[in-house]
C-alpha cells in the first residue's frame, strides 16, 4: 500500500492503495464516477478514456502509480464545459450515437484531437479515433460529427 497524490476532475485527491492497481478501478470504485467504462480491458476500445495531462489515455492500462502530480479529467467533468456541449450537439446532428457505451470515449477522444488540431482532416480524425471501437454506428457518422464540431465550436480548442 502507498499513498498516491494527484488532481481529479479539478479536485486534489489522495489514494491509499496498491500502485499497480488500474486507473480505471480507482476511479470507478474509490471515487464511483462510471462515465468510463471497462469494455476490453486491454487498451483496444477505448470505452475507459480519460484525459491526463490533456492527453487521451486508456485507463485500463494506466496503473496508479503513474498518476502521482497529474492531472486526471473524466467524461463527468468534461460534461461541464462549452466544448462538451458543442460535441454533444455534434454527435446528435449526425447521428453519431446509437448504444452509447463507445461514446464518453469518443468524446474524450475528439477534445483530446480538436484540443492539439482545431481543424484536423478527415485522415487526422480517423488516426485519432483509431484507439476507439464503436459496434454501433459505424465510423463515417463519427467522422462527420467531429468534422462538425470542430465548425461549430471554431474559436473554443
Amino acid at each position: 500500500m502507498a499513498i498516491v497524490k494527484f488532481t481529479l476532475n479539478h479536485q486534489p485527491v489522495t489514494v491509499q492503495s496498491d500502485l499497480n492497481r488500474r486507473l480505471l478501478d480507482v476511479i470507478r470504485n474509490d471515487f464511483n464516477l462510471k462515465g468510463l467504462k471497462e469494455g476490453c480491458g486491454e487498451g483496444e476500445c477505448g470505452a475507459c478514456a480519460v484525459l491526463i495531462n490533456h492527453e487521451i489515455v486508456n485507463s485500463c492500462l494506466f496503473v496508479l502509480a503513474n498518476v502521482e502530480g497529474k492531472e486526471v479529467i473524466t467524461i463527468e467533468e468534461f460534461a461541464k464545459t462549452k466544448r462538451f456541449t458543442v460535441i454533444k450537439e455534434a454527435f446528435a446532428k449526425m447521428g453519431a450515437v446509437q448504444c452509447g457505451f463507445c461514446t464518453p470515449g469518443m468524446v474524450i477522444a475528439t477534445e483530446s484531437l480538436l484540443h492539439k488540431n482545431p481543424h484536423p482532416t478527415e485522415m487526422e480524425i480517423k488516426v485519432a479515433l483509431s484507439g476507439n471501437l464503436c459496434r454501433c454506428t459505424g465510423y463515417n457518422m463519427i467522422v462527420e460529427a467531429i468534422q462538425e464540431a470542430a465548425k461549430a465550436g471554431e474559436g473554443l480548442w
